[in-house]
């Protein structure tokens, strides 16, 4: 059963962290599951000690993901209220057109947000731009952190267990 356990949690890790790039599943809360999973199988100090770390990894990775890129937007002078905005649209988008709406509604709804701010196309335009960037970065640091846990938990499984 420890063998059928370790496989699914590595395919259901592999699918959070296709969830990180693909934001249609909670990818990092997935891929913390599936290690909680395992390590509750396992019955091992090891198990635990790799769960630890991995709630760590990822949940500093949760608290960066929203800080780095929130005090750079504000540097950048986007406000808070386009990316609710664009954040809502996408929301919308996701259930309106499947799969893409989410990466079609959330620029849209953060330039308009900004247009209607700002008045002008050029300076809403380069506002949607920091957002993309931003939006970018939050999702690279979730994946680099998720990846860091499943790559403790490959070793682990690996070398350990």
């Amino acid at each position: 059963m420890d063998t059928a356990v370790t496989v699914l949690a590595g395919i259901a890790i592999f699918v959070g962290i296709v969830g990180i790039v693909l934001p249609i599943l909670p990818g990092a809360i997935l891929s913390l599951a599936a290690i909680l999973v395992w390590a509750i199988v396992v019955k091992s100090a090891t198990g635990w000690v790799v769960f630890a770390i991995a709630a760590v990894l990822i949940g500093a990775s949760q608290v960066v993901k929203y800080v780095v890129p929130e005090r750079r937007l504000r540097e950048a002078g986007v406000p808070r209220r386009s990316m609710v905005v664009g954040v809502l649209l996408g929301i919308v988008g996701f259930f309106v057109i499947p799969v893409v709406g989410m990466f079609v509604g959330f620029p849209i709804g953060v330039y308009v947000s900004e247009l209607q701010r700002q008045r002008t196309h050029k300076a809403a335009w380069t506002s949607t731009k920091h957002a993309l960037r931003e939006t970018g970065v939050s999702m690279l640091i979730e994946l680099a952190g998720t990846s860091l846990a499943a790559a403790v938990w490959l070793i682990a499984v690996l070398f350990l267990v």
